[in-house]
């Protein structure tokens, strides 16, 4: 058979054709799929001729030898045979354009496991020096505890107390139906059907459907964001700042904050003198940023609050940073955090005002993270921002570059999951501007649905709407809630021994100084850990607490902290602070 194909041409090209539009096995019969597959994997026929003549004559091949060996067995044969057929088939698969387990390279299996392509000395350093103690090894032991108790390990707690991350809803804060309803409702349109639902949130959710392609959330968005929800953003800005002028094309829309401080990051990643850009964080810091400029491969350039002066901020010490930091990159631009995280303060105008000052004369572009706005307890603090006091100043400080940043995750909404939030870019270069522009296309787009919550943030009911005595009462019940606790923590642990405690004027952490006695000290050294390390796992053990030791923040050195939020619902944090009280008593007897 296989000699008279190649004897006859006109046999072989029908039989060429036959391996280009044959059809697929296990597909539904459907003449139009099928067709359709067909032409993708329809080769030229002048192909298929070549790989049948290659497929014939290696056929034949192969038929000559089995036909010499007549010492061979039967089984032999049969083997041979299906040797045979099988390198037949995946000949033809290979003409039908399909792939086939039979051609695939021969490989020494012995050793294949131990051949990976990636290794710890062929992948990004940087990625290798990040830390982010948030969610570091302490972290990772409490979920191994979780885990242990779940199994029924004995241990002297029921449970762990996650007080590690500002998670708002993982530590029992219910969401505000206001938001969930509107969510609900863009999400499945055929809701708004249903009287369950305020007209007043139904209007919101047709306005956010007519803004999205298609009149669906599942649609992709401008790569800035939807511009409806932009200009909601807009004029938040402006009610906020008191009349201050707000232009819907400087924001962008993102998945929270962090992709947004990490996008300004990463377009201000360029050597200027020779020297690779420094980066002005204050200390102690939310370790996104020490993370991300260690990713980056960027130049940290701490400059430290002032513990005495309730985590103020003295132009002294930013100057010192900065003049310091010239010796190894070239400062390019100034963090801050207001209200602070870990520290919990709230600036006062004048700090602010103090920054602007300095950034403005060493050329510096300020990042002010002002995601914990709506975290202000103190009676006697007030959140400002930079925007508003740079424009309030006048003159060519109205000209300063700043980046601020806003999220869903926390203020009275805490939906961190939902990975909502948005950056006002103002005094950019129009052609940097661009840039960054460009940068984020190439992202597509963030979620809608935190597109939905950031408008939910930024647009809430008014007084008269059906919504609005609900909101407030939810809105009121949970900012008032976190007020009692930071009041809770701060007495607390002020009244422990070695403790000195900032009182906790906004965001939602606590970052006490505690003495740790040296014998502690050494403890921790033999087990190689830092003290406040070593500090944090003895009550993960002893008490089920998770907190996250001070060093990952950055502290003075021969300091020692850590910080603890303030989110478990009233109940528990007294319960956390009961155990806290017993385990750091027995502690200081221990090692004292």
């Amino acid at each position: 058979m296989s000699r008279q194909l190649l004897r006859n041409p006109s046999t072989l090209q029908r039989a060429a054709t036959a391996v280009v539009t044959s059809g697929l096995p296990h597909l539904e019969h459907s003449s139009g799929r099928i067709c359709q597959l067909q032409q993708q994997c329809k080769l030229p026929s002048s192909v298929a001729i070549r790989r049948w003549k290659s497929l014939l004559h290696n056929n034949n091949s192969a038929q000559k030898p089995a036909t010499a060996a007549t010492a061979t067995t039967a089984s032999t044969t049969a083997t041979t045979a299906t040797a045979t057929r099988r390198c037949s088939q995946a000949e033809a698969l290979n003409a039908r354009g399909s792939h086939s387990p039979f051609n695939a390279p021969v490989r020494n299996m012995s050793t294949a496991s131990n051949e990976k392509v990636l290794s710890m000395g062929n992948i990004n350093a940087n990625y290798k020096a990040m830390e982010y103690a948030v969610r570091g090894p302490i972290v990772i032991r409490a979920g191994e505890i979780e885990k242990e108790l779940l199994k029924g390990v004995q241990k002297p707690f029921d449970r762990v107390i996650r007080a590690n991350i500002g998670d708002c809803h993982a530590m029992g804060q219910k969401p505000l139906t206001y938001l969930r309803q509107l969510m609900a409702l863009t999400m499945e349109p055929r809701l708004l059907n249903s009287p369950e639902y305020p007209d007043d949130i139904k209007k919101r959710a047709c306005d956010l459907l007519a803004a999205c392609s298609g009149g669906s959330m599942g649609s992709y968005t401008d790569s800035a964001g939807l511009e409806f929800v932009r200009r909601q953003v807009a004029a938040f800005l402006e009610k906020r700042d008191n009349g201050v002028p707000a232009d819907y094309q400087n924001i962008y829309l993102t998945g929270g904050a962090s992709p947004g401080i990490k996008s300004i990051l990463a377009l201000l990643n360029c050597p200027v003198g020779g020297l690779p850009p420094g980066i002005m964080v204050p200390i102690p810091q939310y370790p996104l940023y020490s993370a991300t400029i260690t990713e980056l491969g960027m130049c940290r350039v701490d400059y430290f609050l002032d513990e005495a002066r309730c985590w103020g901020l003295d132009r002294k010490e930013l100057q010192r940073a900065y003049e310091e930091s010239k010796k190894k990159c070239s400062p390019r631009v100034l963090v801050v955090i207001n209200p602070g995280n870990p520290t919990g303060q709230v600036l006062t105008r004048e700090n602010i005002v103090e920054i602007i000052k300095f950034a403005y004369e060493n050329k510096l572009v300020i990042l002010a993270d002002e995601v914990y706005q709506a975290n202000v307890y103190d009676k006697n603090s007030k959140f400002y921002s930079f925007k508003q006091v740079m424009n309030e100043m006048g003159g060519p400080h109205r000209q300063q570059e700043l980046v601020s940043f806003l999220s869903v995750s926390k203020g009275y909404l805490g939906e961190c999951g939902i990975r909502g939030g948005y950056m006002e870019v103002l005094n950019l270069c129009p052609e940097v501007k661009a840039v960054l522009t460009k940068s984020i296309t190439a992202q597509l787009c963030s979620t809608t649905a935190g597109q939905v919550a950031i408008s939910a943030l930024v647009n809430p009911p008014t007084p008269g709407e059906p919504s609005y005595e609900l909101f407030e009462k939810e809105k009121s019940e949970v900012l008032n809630a976190l007020k009692e606790r930071a009041e809770l923590v701060y007495k607390t642990l002020s009244s422990f021994e070695g403790y000195t405690v900032n009182p906790v004027q906004g965001a939602m952490y606590v970052f006490p100084k505690i003495e740790i006695p040296p014998k502690a000290v050494e403890a921790a050294k033999a087990k190689n850990m830092l003290p406040d390390v070593f500090y944090a796992f003895e009550l993960l053990e002893t008490t089920g607490i998770c907190i996250v030791p001070g060093s990952g923040f950055g502290q003075l050195p021969g300091t020692y902290h850590f910080r603890s939020t303030i989110l478990p619902q009233t109940n528990v944090l007294k319960e956390m602070m009961e155990k806290f009280r017993v385990f750091h008593a027995e502690f200081m007897k221990k090692y004292k």
